[in-house]
């Protein structure tokens, strides 16, 4: 476990909460990053059980965001927040390493 590079916002661990409940999983986010997608890379969400070893971990409002160490290069300085709009509502990512992205927001190229 290292230093926190990445955070989750108050929107997003107040939203993850509620899914870890409804789920009855600890409120643990694991955020990823995938090749793939328009951009070339792709963030990838999931509730995980616990932090493994090399996980990079930060905590707001008592749930954590966890990142791997392959992924927090791509991921260094982001934000991660829950938006709801008019269009519906989703994770967005943050991000200052990503030189381009899509418009959907699910990928980003370097």
């Amino acid at each position: 476990m290292t230093e926190a590079a990445v955070s989750l916002a108050p929107s997003a661990a107040a939203r993850v909460a509620t899914i870890a409940q409804k789920q009855g999983k600890p409120a643990i986010l694991r955020l990823s990053v995938e090749g793939g997608g328009c951009s070339g890379f792709q963030y990838k969400f999931d509730l995980a059980d616990a932090p493994e070893e090399g996980d990079t971990i930060a905590e707001t409002d008592g749930v954590r965001l966890l990142v791997d160490e392959v992924s927090l290069g791509l991921l260094d300085g982001s934000v991660v927040e829950y938006v709801e709009s008019l269009g519906g509502a989703a994770f967005r990512v943050t991000n200052p390493q990503a030189a381009s992205g899509c418009g959907c927001g699910s990928s980003f190229a370097i």
